[in-house]
């Protein structure tokens, strides 16, 4: 009997230390598939960079505590490879670790892999693509990181139009679902504005662009739009456009990376007339941010300026987790995302959007920057604002 009772009490104390344990742990796992390797790793690497920044940033301003406990952050980056596949690949590792919260991945081939593999392990997920499907109602815990080409690609192409006379445009595209969906939605819009639009693809890896370019220059377009080409392509191929004699302005309408291209290209004045979206206008909100990031991480801030809208994507995933009071119930941190308002501390207000072009109303929507070469020079920031629908 007293073997029994000591049994007893001892199976009582175990089963009291679990609870008292699970009550005060509390970790919040933030999962990124980013690119880390490859002519797109630039991108990737401001991921990891945010992500990382966003996890001390919470536990050192304590941001995150439910039922009074202060929650950890901790980050699992694998790379993606920027594939569907190695997508696909660290989504699963990420749900065998238990990562139920996800930021990432940066483009569309490898955001085609990883939603299913979201779905199927109930994980929610902020992710960047411009596909034409990148969000939609088949995926309700999916949300997107910002407006794509679909929002932001026509006043960009207006501010070309005011400074520079064209009537026919070429637009080059990796020849994968990154690439098309963008170039198409691009190509449809400056339809839209009367022009003549001609589409060339490439396979994703190309290093050799001289047979792409001698069928650009054969066409004699008036302006070229580089779409979502990688940047170190895009930079490769705007050399070898000026280089066979091109002087139309070109046109970035598929996601930032002006700095790479234009270190790739050989310079800015090799870049002529050159315009291209920034995620966000620079102001000293922003540059505070900057600041914010060499302070806590002791380096500068990742070079691609997508690192900011990272940061904002990681922040309401911390608010999210906030607000439902849970670090691992994915269903209650996307609903309590629905809910929250799209604003962030350094990059402003906006808007939920998204309902018009992908049916589901889970894209946020802020201002951002129109970038200008022109001459060869860098002009100032031309400020957008944000795109709202009715």
């Amino acid at each position: 009997m007293a073997f029994y009772l000591g049994r007893l009490m001892c199976g009582a104390l175990l089963a009291s230390t679990a609870f008292v344990g699970s009550s005060v742990a509390c970790e919040l796992k933030i999962g990124s598939p980013a690119v880390l390797s490859g002519p797109a790793a630039q991108w990737g690497l401001a991921l990891r960079g945010a992500v990382e920044f966003v996890a001390k940033e919470t536990m050192e301003e304590k941001r995150l505590v439910i039922d009074g406990t202060e929650c950890t952050v901790s980050t699992h980056v694998i790379d993606s490879k920027y594939t569907a596949e190695g997508a696909a690949s660290a989504m699963s590792a990420l749900a065998a670790d238990g990562v139920k919260v996800i930021v990432g991945a940066v483009g569309s081939p490898e955001v085609t892999g990883m939603k299913p593999v979201a779905t199927r392990n109930r994980m929610v997920a902020m992710v960047n693509s411009f596909a034409k499907n990148a969000i939609g109602p088949q995926w309700p815990s999916v949300f997107h990181i910002g407006p794509g080409p679909s929002a932001w690609a026509s006043p960009i192409i207006d501010a070309g139009l005011e400074r520079f006379k064209f009537d026919t445009v070429a637009i080059v595209a990796p020849n994968d679902q990154g690439g098309t969906d963008i170039a198409s939605v691009n190509a449809q819009i400056f339809k839209d504005k009367g022009l003549s639009v001609t589409e060339e693809y490439y396979q994703r890896g190309t290093t050799n662009f001289a047979p792409i370019i001698t069928r650009i220059m054969s066409t004699n377009p008036g302006a070229l739009d580089l779409a979502s080409s990688p940047a170190g392509d895009a930079g490769i191929i705007v050399k070898q456009l000026r280089q066979a004699g091109f002087t139309g302005p070109v046109f970035r309408l598929g996601g930032p990376g002006f700095d790479e291209i234009a270190r790739v290209a050989g310079g800015v004045d090799v870049l002529k007339d050159f315009l291209w979206y920034e995620p966000v206008y620079m102001d000293d909100n922003l540059r505070a941010l900057e600041e914010k990031y060499q302070k806590l991480m002791g380096s500068p801030r990742p070079e691609n300026s997508d690192f900011f809208r990272w940061v904002f994507a990681a922040r309401m995933m911390v608010k999210a987790a906030q607000a439902a009071g849970s670090v691992d119930d994915s269903e209650k941190i996307a609903a309590a995302l629905r809910e929250l308002p799209v604003e962030d501390e350094n990059i402003g207000k906006g808007y939920w959007i998204g309902e018009s072009f992908f049916g589901i109303n889970q894209e946020m929507s802020y201002p951002f920057a129109i970038g200008v070469v022109e001459n060869g020079e860098q002009q100032p920031f031309i400020h957008a604002d944000a795109v709202k629908e009715d």
